[in-house]
Formats: structure tokens, C-alpha cells, sequence
């Protein structure tokens, strides 16, 4: 595949579905969250970080013992609360997300804002997308509001089947 090529894929696709340069999506990611720990006077911490790294190393929810268990491969210790405390804590900071259907993580591909991110699941691989949800969560606030319900927290989850393996299926 050419770099142009490449690119139209990622302009096509959101993230978690495009074909991109992954080692400088990383290094961006990392270097992003390691500003905004700085500029929020937040500890980002080694075991912090390495559970960041971990969810970015695909595009694809992980559950917190996959995320230990990589922790222990790299000495980061085998309990737990260690990989909780740490997915607690990228997830209140926005550094990451939980996805309610898989029970697992990801890494949040927009930490530069707040944002209502909808997801997107391949059913079949599990790699996951996210994208900005502003038209859905516009819809659905003006519906709770002719309702006079208030809305304390939205989670957009679409489950299918990403273009990798339509094209697979295809073949």
C-alpha cells in the first residue's frame, strides 16, 4: 500500500479502523498525554504510562487481566488493583475509555477535549473505533429535555463489522 494510499485510507476510516503509521500514532499519543498530565498537574506515573502504551499498542478493547498480565511480562507486579487504579485513573482523565460491551479499555484517540465519543465494535475482531458523537448526543439531549429527564452520562455503542474484515469476508 502506498503512503497516499495510506493516507485516503485514514481519512476514510476513523482511527481504529484505518491503516496508518501506528509507531507515530503512539509517540503522539504518549507525548499528548504526557502534556496534558503536566499541564493538568496530574502524576503520570511509570505503571500509569505503561497501561497507556499497552491499550495503544492496537486498536482493539483489552480487559484489565490482559493489561496485567502484560504489565507483568514487563515487571510492573501481578495484582490487580494495580491495573485498576491505573485504568481508573486514564479513564477519569479522559485518557481513555471503558467499553461497556466488551467489559474492557481503550485508548481515547481525542484527549485534546472533552468530547461524547460514540464507539464502533467489529464483532468479529473486536477492534474498536471512536469517533466524536456530537449530532447523536445533540438528538438524544433534545429528547430528554422535551422530557424533562436529565442526562448525567452517554455511551454511544455500535457493534458490526469493520471494514478489515468485510474485506476479508469479501474475498
Amino acid at each position: 500500500m502506498t503512503s497516499e494510499t495510506r493516507n485516503l485510507n485514514a481519512a476514510k476510516y476513523p482511527l481504529g479502523f484505518a491503516q496508518h503509521d501506528h509507531s507515530t500514532c503512539m509517540s503522539d499519543a504518549l507525548a499528548a498525554a504526557d502534556a496534558r498530565c503536566a499541564e493538568d498537574g496530574l502524576r503520570f506515573t511509570p505503571v500509569r504510562r505503561k497501561v497507556l502504551e499497552i491499550l495503544l499498542q492496537d486498536h482493539c478493547a483489552l480487559g484489565a487481566y490482559t493489561i496485567l498480565d502484560r504489565l507483568r511480562e514487563d515487571g510492573f507486579g501481578s495484582q490487580p488493583p494495580i491495573a485498576y487504579r491505573a485504568l481508573d485513573f486514564l479513564v477519569t482523565n479522559g485518557l481513555a475509555h471503558k467499553i461497556e460491551r466488551l467489559n474492557a479499555f481503550i485508548a481515547c484517540a481525542n484527549t485534546n477535549h472533552s468530547h461524547t465519543p460514540a464507539f464502533m465494535i467489529c464483532r468479529l475482531c473486536d477492534a474498536v473505533a471512536e469517533e466524536l458523537s456530537s449530532s447523536a448526543r445533540s438528538a438524544l439531549r433534545e429528547v430528554a429535555r422535551a422530557t424533562g429527564f436529565k442526562i448525567e452520562r452517554t455511551i454511544i455503542e455500535a457493534e458490526g463489522i469493520c471494514p478489515s474484515c468485510i474485506n476479508k469476508t469479501d474475498s
